[in-house]
């Protein structure tokens, strides 16, 4: 299939912005990404749908596309739903690498674009056509997995059953032929799929080229795989293709639903907007009590699948959001979740290399502000430390977190400003580097000499800017009481 087909697709609404001259190269799959620099996870060939997540500055443009250029991609096809608009330096850094751009009409949803490439590319191999046009019509009509499933056991004799890496059903005839944690654990280990459980049992992964294991569904079958013809191979690639296009028309991300609860996420962490009116909006209970997670992976966990685990995993109703490569979760729930979270985690290790989770105590909706603190915070410590796969919680935390963490928004907002306010503005008039200062001189517990190296500052430039910051804030940076005074301020920021 070549790009220029995309441009003969009414449903899609594609529209070339640059790089006509490449139409004529030939799509070998379809990738969704966030990420700044994809590279990694592409290579050759493959039409990248992007809503530009990524862009926070005119250079990302450059990365960006320098990226996809390396890879190979055929082309990119974008659209920002928050800004209304393609940036023009990224269509000016497409036309220098020469990739051909698509605009994405802003009623047309990435899974729809996915979907019927993907009808198209695997029409063009499928060994039985009306089965396999059948069974996309089925799911585009909103049937969901289960009659796919049917028909697949009755044309082939053979069931099927499609889980999550936690050994969660997503659809299938009931009950499974196997405990499905028991295929779970088998999935994640596996050395390669497809991959033999028992005679009776085989498993699969549903899109393994473009998702992290522990992030992707599979699907189990009866029978050996190796004693498969190839008309039986050719089907069940054709499955795990439509049940990849299942779990993208369930991604929550680009629903209503998902880019409120993103909007909670930034508001909540941006400090200077109301939280309450945003959360009413979410749909969630003011009354009730919530609990926030933070986490990070490494980078073989792309933060738009690390937010897929977390949602796997956590409690139904939770918020999730990602404030760059950190996912955060707002959970409506009066319980500690640190053990819950390290007993569900502990049975995705096989598929993890490296995850550090941060959990907060309960708090009421007004104190939202302080528990995404406090779970970054342990996030931060679960990070620091050596285990795989870390999750440490609320009561782990040094005293003056929770501290803080406790203390009403707006309180904690005007402590800081009465504190730091007059060295900002000083800073940003003067460019003294005041707050630097103060920072680095407590950092040195009040050293004159480590402070002056540190900043590569003689002595008596550092004495001259203390002498400052006591001027302006009329506070004795001598005194203990002082000193606690701006680190706590300074830990606000």
């Amino acid at each position: 299939m070549k790009l220029r087909s995309l441009l003969t697709m009414p449903d899609l609404g594609l529209r070339a912005v640059t790089g006509e001259d490449g139409l004529d190269r030939e799509i070998r799959w379809v990738v969704t990404t966030d990420l700044l620099d994809p590279g990694r996870y592409l290579s050759g060939g493959e039409l990248v749908l992007s809503g530009l997540v990524w862009w926070s500055r005119p250079a990302d443009s450059e990365v960006f596309a320098g990226a996809l250029a390396r890879s190979g991609v055929s082309g990119l096809a974008a659209w920002d739903v928050e800004r209304g608009r393609i940036p023009d330096d990224l269509v000016a850094a497409c036309r220098r690498h020469r990739i051909p751009l698509f605009q994405v009409p802003e009623d047309v949803a990435f899974a729809t674009i996915t979907e019927q490439i993907v009808r198209r590319l695997s029409t063009a191999r499928a060994a039985d056509l009306g089965a396999v046009l059948d069974r996309h019509r089925r799911l585009v009509a909103g049937a969901g997995l289960d009659p796919v499933l049917e028909l697949v056991g009755r044309d082939l004799g053979m069931r099927c059953w499609v889980l999550t890496p936690t050994g969660r059903l997503v659809a299938g005839p009931h009950p499974p032929a196997a405990d499905p944690a028991a295929l779970a654990r088998a999935y994640l280990a596996a050395p390669r799929l497809p991959h033999r459980v028992s005679p009776d049992i085989s498993i699969l992964s549903v899109a393994e080229e473009t998702t992290s294991r522990v992030a992707d569904w599979f699907i189990a079958c009866e029978g050996d795989w190796t004693e498969w013809p190839a008309e039986r191979r050719a089907l069940t690639d054709e499955l795990a293709a439509i049940v990849a296009l299942e779990r993208a028309r369930l991604d929550d991300r680009l629903s209503a639903e998902g880019r409120l609860s993103q909007e909670l996420i930034r508001t909540v962490a941006a400090r200077d907007h109301e939280i309450l009116p945003h959360l009413k909006l979410t749909g969630l209970d003011l009354d009730a009590p919530f609990t926030a997670v933070a986490a990070t992976a490494r980078a073989d966990l792309r933060p738009g699948e690390l937010r897929t685990v977390l949602a796997e995993i956590l409690p139904d109703h939770s918020r999730l959001g990602l404030l760059g490569d950190e996912a955060i979760a707002l959970v409506p729930t009066p319980d500690d979740l640190a053990a819950s979270l390290r007993d569900a985690l502990s049975a995705l290790a096989p598929g993890l290399t490296g995850l550090a989770v941060g959990v907060s105590k309960p708090a009421a909706a007004r104190e939202l502000r302080g528990i995404v603190e406090e779970a970054r915070y342990a996030r931060r410590l679960a990070a620091a430390r050596t285990d795989p796969v870390c999750v440490v919680g609320h009561d782990e935390l040094a005293t003056h977190m929770l501290l803080l963490a406790s203390v009403p928004d707006d309180v904690r907002r005007m402590f800081k400003e009465r504190l730091l306010d007059p060295l900002h503005t000083y800073d940003e008039v003067h460019k003294a580097d005041l707050i630097l200062t103060l920072e680095t001189f407590l950092q040195h517990s009040g050293s004159w000499t480590r402070c002056a190296e540190q900043l590569h500052l003689h002595v008596n430039s550092v004495r001259y800017r203390i002498q400052r910051i006591e001027e302006l804030t009329g506070r004795d940076l001598s005194r203990l009481e002082d000193r606690v005074d701006f680190f706590l301020a300074l830990r606000l920021r």
